[in-house]
């Protein structure tokens, strides 16, 4: 059975019967973002530590009871979740602090944390029995929306702004989705999209609008939970573009802590690029956010119009956390220390992550013996051309020893020291 108790209303406050066609506040229009409410009482009574970690189902569904789901639904076969969680000790030496993490996502089925929204989506759409899943994206959303929709016999319809890199746009062909690319930016795509989906009754994926997504990624936060043996960290780091995910990251360990599996709910630290910062703007003048442009490399984050960002902030706010921009050269520079010392390659917003972390630090916002986690978004994979721009150029030599020796000394020297 499922636990949800209805849906609120984040801005009025108002509460409504679980439905799918109701996307946003009836009352308060597209501003009105809707959360899932749960029984809490009810799943602490089914529910504990040791049930959940007594769970077979190595995956997202091994949360079933916090999830807006039947358990007879059909589900998407691809494993989704239970993504690892790497104690980064030489990173954490590196930039000066005591106990670091690092969530890596790009281990899902299509390399990105949007696995889990997905993956809630096309559950529910194929429960409504929906044909057709739609979504508008700058790039990894859509391409786990298309992936999980192949997966359970969906079609999916995806639109996209005309920069998405085309590591996500193979993706999303090969997964046989309809790809439409739109000359504009990302909030061009996603007014497009909603008409489309309004017009054609397909079903809506956008996570900005779909209040049953962000529940998926919630599991996110349920993981790292378990996986530090229930142990909450300080502080958990995550960028930000539309602001569906960090609300996500927020409402995970909110839910848990409704329930009484942990004590406290950690400092969340919300990172922008500095070419596309809106709702940092916005905490620290606290105030309402402004349009911004999209201009950076990042484009998981790139969404000058943010369609969730009542959530987003209030995530911050509410955790007593706080935001940071870095610029595209700090995002650079964190995608090979992020490989070199964890052996994880990231994108672009992944690893504003780690830019973000390091900047705080510096700053003072975050004391060095804190306990922290950073959630590395999506897989490097997904954009090669930025990947080219942060990694040094291969030594390219002759077939020839004296020459390798030549360049060895040069450019790589502590390889050349004896064993």
């Amino acid at each position: 059975m499922s636990y949800v108790k209805h849906l609120k209303c984040i801005v009025c406050g108002s509460t409504f019967k679980e439905e799918d066609n109701m996307l946003t506040c009836p009352l308060c229009g597209d501003k009105g973002s809707l959360d899932v409410i749960y029984d809490y009482d009810k799943i602490s009574k089914v529910t504990d530590r040791e049930s959940i970690g007594k769970s077979k189902e190595i995956s997202m569904w091994r949360y079933m009871p916090f999830l807006p789901v039947e358990p007879n639904w059909t589900k998407p076969p691809l494993r989704v979740g239970w993504t690892p969680l790497y104690n980064a000790e030489s990173l954490a030496s590196e930039i000066g602090t005591k106990t670091l993490f690092v969530k890596d996502e790009g281990v899902n089925p299509t390399a990105s944390m949007k696995d889990r929204a997905s993956a809630i989506a096309t559950t529910r759409a194929h429960a409504a029995g929906k044909r057709i899943v739609a979504c508008a994206s700058t790039g990894n959303a859509a391409s786990s929306l298309a992936g999980s929709a192949a997966s359970i016999g969906l079609r999916s319809c995806i639109f996209v702004p005309r920069r998405a890199p085309r590591g996500k746009l193979m993706q999303l062909l090969i997964y046989g989705a309809t790809v439409v690319s739109v000359e504009g930016s990302y909030h061009d795509a996603f007014s497009l999209s909603a008409e489309a989906i309004n017009k054609w009754g397909w079903y809506n994926r956008n996570a900005a609008i779909n209040p049953f997504l962000l529940e998926g990624k919630k599991t996110v936060s349920f993981e790292i939970c378990e996986q530090l043996n229930w142990e909450v960290p300080d502080w958990v780091v995550v960028a930000v573009g539309d602001g569906c995910t960090i609300g996500g990251v927020y409402k995970g360990f909110h839910d848990f802590y409704l329930a009484g599996l942990i004590p406290c709910i950690p400092k969340i630290l919300g990172v922008q690029a500095v070419g596309c910062q809106p709702l940092v703007k916005a905490f620290f003048a606290n105030m309402p956010f402004e349009p911004a442009e999209e201009n950076t490399i990042a484009d998981s984050i790139a969404v000058g119009v943010p369609r969730n960002p009542v959530k987003a902030l209030n995530a911050v706010k509410l955790s007593h956390g706080t935001m940071i921009a870095v610029s595209d050269e700090d995002i650079l520079q964190a995608m090979p220390l992020l490989g070199r010392t964890t052996g994880v390659f990231t994108e672009p917003a992944g690893a504003a992550s780690l830019a973000g972390l390091s900047a705080a630090l510096k700053k003072g916002y975050i004391d060095p013996g804190e306990s922290i986690v950073v959630i590395s978004t999506g897989n490097g994979l997904k954009d090669i051309v930025n990947a080219q721009r942060a990694a040094p150029p291969p030594i390219e030599v002759l077939p020839s020893v004296k020459e390798l020796e030549k360049n060895l000394k040069v450019k790589a020297p502590d390889l050349l020291k004896e064993e």
